[in-house]
């Protein structure tokens, strides 16, 4: 795979640092770009860099291999200044406003963010032609589809969210861009990642933290929603996997489910994790929330026979890692 110099968006985050940190063990230059936004504290994200530093200086990388700009992507002016600088080899898009309720509070924001800063950075690798673009996209966009598990050949023509609806949006604008202008494009849908960096505001973090300070749990609903949670490393994995398969191809559009195949209600989640904290949860119970899907279950058939894509983590083993980060 000599695509060595990588540009990832959204670098700072869950995802995206550990993606980075990856990376750069495998030998690639990385431009990231993250604008360190407020949806949750930036302090978290200061963290996840401070951590690639570290490791980076523990493993003897040089830092001259990483080169992180402090931008957003709706500034078109910047990221075309960005590209001028370097030269991109394959760019893979993870930055987003992310979460499905704030996205019914500030739809605006979620389009402007998502939709036009996608299209920003379509823009960019057409006119400095660069012809390999990962779009992280969402199992959100299936809605509440019916048919389960979920398939990359389902509609989606019914999202729930602005969030959802943003993330087909995006999906929609790879594939104009793979018609026109010769561009192998992967979307890949992510289901419920979870793991050590993630993002405050989700599920496991979240109830985690309420569990260990002895506070109420906002709990939506009866507790039989179901989701399809992805442990971070199988995650990254599958992304590797699309760059080999991407480096090996012609040029291609595709859609892929990153996701574990297997499904957690919500009140197991809340058991899981009282096991693991040896701590009893209090729940405060609330209605279910708008916006919400139901269930997440991924079909990985397509990614596991063209990609190799094969989820490794056991759901209670991912929780336990999560906790040892959390409490460290």
């Amino acid at each position: 795979m000599k695509m060595n110099t990588i540009l990832v968006t959204g670098g700072a985050g869950f995802i995206g640092s550990h993606l980075i940190e990856k990376l750069l063990y495998c030998g690639k230059n990385i431009i990231a770009i993250d604008n360190f936004n407020d949806y949750y504290d930036p302090k978290a994200k200061e963290k996840n860099l401070m951590e690639i530093k570290s490791n980076m200086k523990r493993l003897g990388i040089d830092k001259g291999r990483f080169k992180l700009y402090r931008q957003d992507i709706r500034n078109k002016t910047e990221i075309n200044r960005i590209f001028k600088e370097h030269k991109i080899d394959i760019i893979i898009h993870l930055a987003a406003m992310a979460g499905v309720r704030y996205s019914i509070l500030a739809p605006d924001l979620y389009y402007d963010v998502n939709v036009n800063g996608t299209l920003n950075l379509l823009e960019a690798a057409k006119e400095n032609k660069i012809d390999k673009f990962i779009f992280a996209s969402s199992s959100s966009v299936y809605g509440n589809n019916k048919k389960i598990p979920f398939n990359e050949n389902d509609s989606v023509d019914c999202p729930i969210s602005p969030y959802a609806a943003s993330k087909k949006a995006g999906e929609l604008l790879c594939y104009t861009y793979y018609h026109l202008h010769k561009i192998s494009i992967a979307c890949l849908r992510f289901f419920t990642v979870y793991g050590p960096r993630q993002r405050p505001d989700l599920a496991i973090h979240k109830f985690a933290k309420c569990i260990m300070e002895g506070k109420k749990i906002p709990f939506f609903g009866d507790g039989d929603t179901q989701r399809d949670y992805t442990y971070i490393d199988d995650i990254i994995d599958g992304i590797i996997k699309t760059m080999v398969w991407m480096k090996k191809n012609k040029r291609q559009y595709e859609i892929f489910n990153l996701g574990n195949s297997r499904t957690i209600f919500l009140n197991q989640m809340v058991k899981t994790l009282e096991e693991v904290l040896n701590k009893k949860a209090l729940l405060e119970k609330l209605p279910s929330q708008p916006g919400d899907m139901g269930k997440t279950y991924a079909d990985i058939i397509k990614a596991k026979t063209i990609l190799g894509y094969a989820p490794k983590k056991d759901f209670k083993e991912g929780v336990e890692d999560f906790v040892k980060w959390m409490k460290k």
